[in-house]
């Protein structure tokens, strides 16, 4: 006797796919005393890897990918910076709000 596993996989409406494949952007400044440095940069990727979406970063004329500790490094982004950071996935609303509230927080450093 042979069992016989399948999943119902639901499909994707037109919306929900435009939905996916738009691109959320916003301005924000880096406020905290030491900028977009590499600890703040870590908490950024992390804050990027929680949710389904692409993140990418711009300032400049240069972007890099979200998950890059070092991509974000080579922006030099000191504090009074504008970053533009785009998002585009299921979840790019949030992660965008995320990470806007990660940046407001000063990258919980305080200063």
């Amino acid at each position: 006797m042979t069992a016989h596993i399948s999943r119902t996989v639901p499909s994707m409406t037109e919306p929900d796919i435009a939905a996916e494949n738009a691109l959320l952007s916003r301005e924000l400044e880096i406020i905290n005393k030491r900028g977009l440095h590499a600890r703040a940069s870590a908490k950024f990727v992390k804050c990027v890897e929680r949710f389904e979406a692409e993140v990418t970063v711009s300032r400049l004329g240069e972007t890099v990918g979200g998950r890059s500790i070092m991509g974000l490094l080579t922006l030099a982004a000191a504090q009074g910076t504008s970053i533009l950071v785009a998002a585009r996935g299921l979840q790019a609303g949030e992660a965008l709000a995320a990470l806007a509230e990660l940046i407001s927080n000063k990258f919980d450093e305080g200063e």
